[in-house]
């Protein structure tokens, strides 16, 4: 299949840090909000999908891939990124779009809300939680008291951290075992998966950790009360990350949420199940009013 391009774009975030964001497609604009580590290419499926009726933006999050680092190294919160989301519209011309997180993006979803409510038009949140991720993984809250000190453990030699995961993206059977381990479907599409895979061995895992030690920080947990845009949250049955019964309490906090659970699907539900996630989006953005015909009060 021959590669998506994109037009790639360079914005100066509110405190100068240099951005890269990627648009493309055509129509009603979709921000895209990444997992960590991920980039706009993981969302493929989608846009090949929807992009003669939508124009998707998205940002490597600052200090990833063509992002530059902020001045401050400490400056990588979930509302920094929020923050960068804004600077990415600003300049694409943007006044009011639908948002979709995927993963960590969820996070970056929600804070943008609580903090910029009359940009969003409409949610999507997938394979993700509002806040506090370690207190949910494979449902162990005891975790949220075990991963950070060894998520800073790790981030204290962050060029080991380098040297091992360069090592595992490039073993060829990694996406094998990750799907024998539950961690994959068997169905997952593995020429994006390794696409993916060799761009992330190139990070800085200096950065990389220091925003996970963030994103386990933020709690957007009561912006879901607030939330009165259309809402679709999806999950995966057997997401070990972000699992199934963490989706169902988002959607039972906001006010007409709509619920997709993925049998068989994992943390990665838009590249094992493209078919489905992008039928269920078309209906949602159909019955919801987020089409063709309201273009005019989307984008300045």
């Amino acid at each position: 299949m021959k590669p998506l391009s994109a037009e790639e774009h360079r914005v100066a975030s509110f405190d100068g840090t240099d951005l890269a964001y990627h648009v493309v497609g055509d129509g009603l604009p979709i921000l895209l909000c990444n997992g960590l580590g991920g980039s706009w290419r993981a969302w493929s499926h989608q846009i090949r999908y929807f992009q003669d009726r939508y124009r998707f933006h998205s940002w490597d999050y600052r200090g990833l891939y063509r992002s530059g680092p902020p001045a401050d190294p400490e400056a990588l919160r979930i509302a920094d990124h929020a923050a960068d989301a804004i600077a990415v519209l600003d300049d694409a011309g943007v006044e009011r779009c639908a948002i979709a997180g995927w993963s960590m993006g969820v996070q970056v979803a929600l804070e943008l809300y609580a903090r910029f409510p009359e940009r969003v038009a409409s949610l999507v949140l997938v394979n993700g939680v509002a806040g506090q991720p370690w207190n949910t993984v494979m449902n162990l809250g005891f975790l949220g008291d075990v991963l950070p000190p060894m998520i800073r453990g790790i981030a204290a030699f962050p060029r080991i951290a380098e040297t091992v995961t360069r090592r595992v993206v490039a073993m060829p059977e990694a996406v094998q075992w990750a799907k024998r381990i539950g961690l994959a479907s068997k169905t997952l599409d593995e020429e994006i998966f390794h696409e993916l895979a060799s761009s992330f061995g190139d990070l800085d895992m200096g950065v990389y950790l220091r925003i996970l030690e963030r994103l386990g920080e933020h709690d957007a947990t009561r912006t879901l009360d607030d939330v009165d845009v259309p809402t679709l949250v999806v999950a995966g049955d057997r997401d070990l990350f972000t699992p199934r019964a963490a989706a169902e309490r988002i959607a039972r906090r906001i006010d007409g949420a709509e619920l997709l659970v993925v049998p068989g699907g994992t943390h990665y539900v838009c590249v094992e199940y493209p078919e489905l996630v992008n039928l269920r989006l078309e209906k949602f953005f159909r019955e919801r009013g987020y089409g063709r015909g309201t273009e005019a009060s989307q984008t300045g």
